[in-house]
């Protein structure tokens, strides 16, 4: 089991892999492409935009054809995608390949909490994700500085070579591992893309889900504009920035452990309002000039991601707790609601804001506030099912 859960971490940790290691490389490719922060930003943004899309067409076909050969083919596209970034001498081009690099990374993300879901049931499973959440934390620690080493003492090219490494390892993980659907949809592909109409009846799965998708846009302007604020504004250098990025997913780490701790003595129903309320307060802090630069934005956005990462991982089983059939399906458009609205937030963020800083505290602010409101209003109107 342990072989698996690692495979199913490797597989979660696509997404920060894939942005996290190259954020230090943005401010570089301005200067060296000529090109405006909002037009260098789309490889961040495009990477996203393709991979929400796809996550729709993974789900139904992991259901249709079994869980192994989707990840298998979106996987192979994942490494050649990287190797096609790596070669890239243009912004233009640098777009197309992260934008067929999502599309590959798709697979892993849609179909890993899929796989979860077939191996493990209830509290189990919870347990499963908390422990995928703790190693998957360890991405977007080591990622940027990682990245940022390899940048400084090499060139940004080769971190998407060390991308396209860690798709071919998965790729061997994947081929080694036992399919986890052994009856697999005998519907045809057409009728179970309708996966996604019987989804959108069940009310308890879609309010749930979209309520989750809020809570991450702060997150995701944060990686956009991180490297701009740290190393543009600020004047860090890229191993600087890496170490500060480093620090802030830390919280991604311990955040699980302190949930998986408190659960055992506090109902999950009430620990849930809890870390939205500190969304909302560290999101508060951020508006404030209480406190200097660098630690305005540094101390604030760590106990936001600690918040964050505090609800997430019980916050995807409680959203899977509500479904009995279609779960790829489920699985891929509960992932595809939170990162289409993260790439949205990435995108506004990346425009020519007076003071980034603030902008990222309100935009904390307001969607901290319609979750918390959000929840509450949803634990009052239907009945959830938990695990």
């Amino acid at each position: 089991m342990k072989k698996l859960i690692g495979l199913l971490a490797l597989l979660s940790a696509f997404p920060p892999l894939s942005t996290d290691m190259y954020l230090a490389a943005i401010p570089l490719l301005v200067e060296q492409w000529h090109e405006p922060l909002a037009t260098v930003n789309l490889t961040l943004v495009c990477f996203f935009f393709t991979y929400c899309c796809f996550l729709l067409i993974y789900g139904p076909l992991s259901d249709r054809f079994g869980r192994r050969p989707p990840l298998l083919a979106g996987i192979s596209l994942y490494v050649l995608a990287s190797l096609f970034c790596a070669l890239a001498g243009s912004v233009e081009v640098m777009i197309l390949a992260r934008t067929l690099q999502g599309a590959g990374a798709a697979s892993a993300s849609a179909i890993a909490l899929a796989i979860c879901k077939d191996r493990f049931d209830g509290q189990l499973r919870q347990r499963i994700f908390i422990q995928i959440g703790i190693i998957v934390a360890a991405a977007p620690m080591l990622a940027p500085v990682i990245g940022g080493w390899i940048i400084e003492l090499s060139s940004w090219r080769l971190v998407f070579l060390v991308q396209a490494l860690m798709g071919a390892v998965t790729l061997v993980g994947v081929l080694r591992m036992e399919e986890s659907l052994p009856s697999p949809s005998s519907e045809p592909l057409s009728r179970a893309v309708f996966g996604y109409l019987r989804l959108f009846r069940n009310s308890r799965y879609i309010l749930l889900a979209l309520t989750y998708a809020v809570m991450g846009i702060p997150f995701f302007a944060f990686i956009a504009a991180s490297a701009d604020i740290y190393i543009t504004q600020l004047g860090y250098s890229e191993r600087q920035y890496g170490y500060f990025f480093a620090l802030n997913s830390f919280a991604f780490m311990v955040a699980p452990i302190a949930f998986s701790r408190s659960v055992k003595h506090v109902p999950l129903m009430r620990l849930l309002p809890i870390g939205y309320l500190g969304m909302i307060c560290s999101a508060t802090l951020m508006t404030t000039h209480w406190l200097p630069l660098p630690w305005r934005i540094a101390l604030p956005m760590w106990l936001f991601t600690f918040s964050f990462s505090f609800t997430r991982p019980p916050g995807n089983n409680l959203i899977l707790e509500q479904v009995d059939t279609d779960v790829g399906a489920a699985s891929a458009f509960m992932v595809f609601i939170f990162f289409i609205t993260g790439a949205a937030a990435m995108w506004a963020i990346s425009l020519d804001w007076p003071d980034k800083i603030n902008t990222l505290g309100w935009l904390g602010v307001a969607a901290s506030t319609f979750t918390i409101c959000a929840w509450f209003l949803l634990t009052r109107l239907v009945r959830l099912r938990l695990p």
